[in-house]
């Protein structure tokens, strides 16, 4: 993309915009919950005129332990908590291990990134990416993103990140800063 494109902040889901299931899978709408500090960070990227895409791998879908409606519900509670803050995401794009021509390769292959880019027009050098496993940062720089953020949370790190955070509620201040 040009740097006529748009920025973007990308953000992965489980254990960044919501608290993470451990091991397992966000099975249902209830057990979504979101992390401090998020709706605030969509606030602020949209005051920056910056768009907010969600990129996660969805793999409970591929192994029959939820259905593509489930992951569409918990996704629309998703939108419900946060519209009741104020914030939204512009896009969601999820690998959930179906195949098919509207599933994206696993991270951290840059697939959903690159679709992102497409369809919005992203700056991918001006943009960034905010997850919690080595994953999505290499996701990050294989896609030429211009930073990376990682939270803190019960994953190894391998990968180093531009800056590491030990929480989601530091995300908003971060971000008034490098937008």
């Amino acid at each position: 993309m040009t740097s006529s494109g748009r920025r973007c902040v990308f953000f992965d889901r489980d254990g960044v915009v919501n608290r993470s299931p451990g091991e397992g899978y966000v099975l249902e709408p209830s057990a979504f919950h979101l992390n401090p500090g998020i709706a605030e960070a969509l606030r602020v990227i949209h005051d920056q005129n910056a768009l907010a895409v969600v990129v996660t791998s969805q793999k409970g879908v591929g192994k029959g332990l939820m259905t593509s409606g489930d992951l569409e519900k918990i996704h629309e509670r998703m939108a419900s908590l946060l519209k009741a803050e104020g914030a939204a995401f512009d896009a969601i794009y999820a690998h959930t291990g179906i195949g098919g021509n509207g599933d994206y390769p696993p991270k951290p292959d840059p697939g959903m990134i690159f679709a992102a880019a497409e369809r919005f027009g992203i700056d991918l050098a001006s943009s960034w990416i905010i997850g919690d496993a080595d994953r999505d940062i290499q996701m990050g720089v294989a896609a030429g993103l211009g930073g990376t953020i990682r939270i803190l949370g019960d994953k190894e790190v391998g990968v180093p990140a531009a800056h590491t955070l030990d929480g989601t509620a530091k995300i908003p201040n971060l971000l008034r800063l490098i937008l």
